[in-house]
């Protein structure tokens, strides 16, 4: 660099003398002193660039050394964690296998110790049936003993049986009828003594007693009675009303009568529907159900099975609530509630037209005043006249007569002995033998007997409807039936899961057919047998 600036500096001090000479040989150093640069600039470069390579190569030969140590370094490490692995593993598998090797000697000593075990119990049971061969042996030995010895007692028997006829000169039947009828003799004649002296004492005084206690009594009960009928009549708004009862194509009126059992008679008395059914019961929830549907004013199938099942259980709770009121006003106390819901469906059940619950109380009342007059346990013929008539409540539901029913009910609720034979024996089924049974007894046929208590032409249509309901219940797949129209038609409802579609005119015909075989009737009887299916789902 100082050469060129020196030469720049010759070069301006001549520039004066000679500007053209002098730009010449300015123009020529200046082309040498670039070209000098180029080449010291490329002797330089190529001198660094041969010190850059070599330490380049040396690096290289460094870091392969370095590579080398390392790779040698961990593949000894590798080898060694390679025989570290392999000897715990080796360790592992033979662990393994001493355990498994324990466990099966484990299970051969199990296996040998239940071994042993069985044949032990196989020696045991052996050794039994040996015995008991044994015994069977020495039984039937024994068993030949008595026979043998049983046969000389015969023949002892026989022997001394001759030995004292010979000696009697009679026969053993002979001589039995001779003492019997000795015997028989005097016995008649004492007793014929005895009962004389009773029955003359009994009449002068029987007689007086008892009519002063009956005449008492029925003079001082006041039950009211009401004389059941067989028909309902619901009062309607309009007459528009009958229309939406019967409903589209009768859909309505069939739910209805489907329901509840019973007939409904829509006709031309204005503003009133007749409710026909000889079971109250049914009766009164039909009458219920259509005076709400009436009230409510919806009246459609599903809304008709909704109100009759409100109003069903509306009834249960009036029953249990009028057993509960029976037992108040009889003064009896501590009775079972299943024996008091029983007692408050007497409400709907007549016997010969009397209705049962209000003669069950009068039997109480009754029976209470008589036990009073005699000395006898008041709280024992009260309670027994209560609940005499209790197996008429499910006599339709069980078999059996009444009274069979209501001792099963009165023992399964742990009743009082002398109550539970009172039930017995007050229709004379079991001889009484306590003065509270007999008190319940004559005020059974008290409250029976007195006029107007009874009807026996309600009752007999009563059975016969109720015979009629059994014959087509008696059949597979039943589910239930109902007499309408009077007995003259029987509305038969079978399960569809049991009974198809064409078994249904068979069980028609064979309902028919049995009807006719144990039934007496006037006129004919319809059978009208009803498969109903239904698919129910829910939109959640």
């Amino acid at each position: 660099m100082e050469f060129n600036m020196n030469c720049l500096n010759l070069l301006l001090g001549v520039a004066g003398a000679n500007a053209g000479v002098v730009v010449a040989i300015a123009l020529a150093v200046a082309v040498v002193a670039i070209a000098g640069g180029i080449g010291l600039g490329i002797l330089i470069y190529k001198s660094y660039a041969k010190k850059t390579v070599g330490g380049v190569k040396e690096e290289c030969e460094r870091m392969k050394k370095e590579a080398r140590e390392e790779s040698k370094t961990y593949l000894k490490e590798a080898k060694i964690e390679a025989k570290e692995e392999q000897h715990r593993l080796r360790k592992e598998f033979e662990r393994k296998s001493e355990e498994q090797r324990a466990e099966i000697a484990r299970n051969e000593q199990r296996v040998a110790q239940r071994e042993d075990q069985l044949v032990k119990r196989e020696l045991a049971i052996d050794r039994k049936s040996d015995a008991i061969d044994e015994k069977k042996k020495q039984l039937e030995n024994k068993e030949k003993e008595l026979d043998n010895i049983e046969l000389e007692l015969q023949n002892a028997h026989a022997n001394m049986l001759a030995e004292l006829e010979k000696v009697a000169q009679l026969t053993q039947d002979e001589a039995k009828d001779i003492l019997i009828n000795e015997m028989l003799e005097e016995a008649q004649k004492d007793a014929l003594v005895k009962v004389k002296e009773i029955e003359q004492k009994a009449k002068d005084e029987a007689d007086k007693k008892a009519k002063n206690i009956i005449g008492l009594a029925i003079q001082r009960c006041a039950a009211d009675h009401a004389s059941e009928i067989a028909v309902s009549v619901v009062p309607l708004p309009n007459e528009d009303m009958k229309g939406r009862l019967i409903g589209r194509v009768g859909r309505n009126i069939r739910a209805i009568e489907n329901s509840t059992g019973v007939d409904l008679i829509i006709d031309d008395t204005p503003d009133v529907v007749t409710v026909s059914g000889f079971d109250p019961v049914r009766r009164e929830i039909a009458k219920l159900t259509i005076e709400r549907l009436v009230s409510d004013g919806r009246i459609h199938p599903a809304k008709i099975e909704e109100t009759v099942e409100k109003v069903k259980r509306e009834i249960e709770q009036q029953m249990k609530e009028a057993g509960e009121n029976a037992a108040f006003d009889a003064n009896v106390y501590g009775i079972h509630p299943e024996i008091i819901k029983l007692l408050g469906r007497l409400k709907y059940r007549t016997s010969y037209g009397q209705n049962v619950l209000n003669h069950s109380l009068e039997v109480s009342y009754i029976a209470g005043m008589m036990a009073a007059e005699l000395g006898a346990d008041v709280k024992v013929a009260k309670r027994a006249g209560l609940l005499h008539d209790i197996g008429k409540a499910v006599d339709h539901e069980v078999e059996g007569t009444h009274v069979s029913i209501g001792v099963e009910i009165a023992k399964k609720f742990k009743e009082q002995r002398n109550v539970i034979h009172a039930i017995e024996a007050h229709h004379g089924d079991v001889e009484p033998t306590t003065l509270e049974a007999i008190i319940v007894q004559a005020a059974d046929a008290v409250s029976g007997a007195r006029p107007g208590a009874r009807r026996e032409s309600l009752e007999n249509y009563v059975k016969r409807l109720e015979k009629l309901e059994g014959v087509a219940n008696s059949f597979d797949g039943v589910e239930q039936s109902y007499a309408i129209q009077a007995g003259r038609e029987i509305r038969v409802i079978v399960k569809p899961e049991v009974v198809n579609d064409e078994a249904t005119t068979f069980m028609a015909k064979d309902i028919a057919k049995k009807i006719e075989a144990e039934l007496e009737y006037p006129g004919q009887i319809k059978v009208n047998v009803i498969r109903e299916v239904r698919k129910v789902e829910y939109a959640k």
